[in-house]
């Protein structure tokens, strides 16, 4: 769990200027609005995306939330569990494209 921590430590100083939270794991249930809802309570949601897949019409159980500031961002990342409709969601920071692909071990790898 320490290591999840300072990884997601690290990749907060990394997004400086972009309060970005990456959700994966969000229930079929749930729509954009009920996320909004949720991570308002951290701070100002300046914009909430979940794409959709245009054979089913579904959303894909992954999102993006804008923060106005890294603060709130921090605050939504402090929270141990995030949960909509009875399942609990991966909150992460969003990682820079450029450090997307950089993963350095098996142990780090999300499969």
């Amino acid at each position: 769990m320490a290591a999840s921590a300072a990884r997601g430590a690290m990749a907060l100083r990394t997004n400086i200027g972009r309060p970005v939270a990456f959700v994966r794991k969000i229930p079929w249930t749930a729509a954009s609005s009920e996320l909004r809802e949720h991570f308002a309570q951290f701070g100002h949601v300046r914009k909430c995306t979940v794409p959709f897949d245009k054979e089913t019409g579904f959303h894909k159980g992954m999102g993006w939330i804008h923060f106005s500031s890294e603060e709130e961002l921090h605050n939504a990342l402090q929270q141990e569990n995030h949960v909509i409709d009875g399942v609990k969601l991966h909150v992460q920071p969003q990682r820079p494209k450029a450090l997307q692909g950089d993963q350095t071990s098996d142990e780090e790898k999300d499969f």
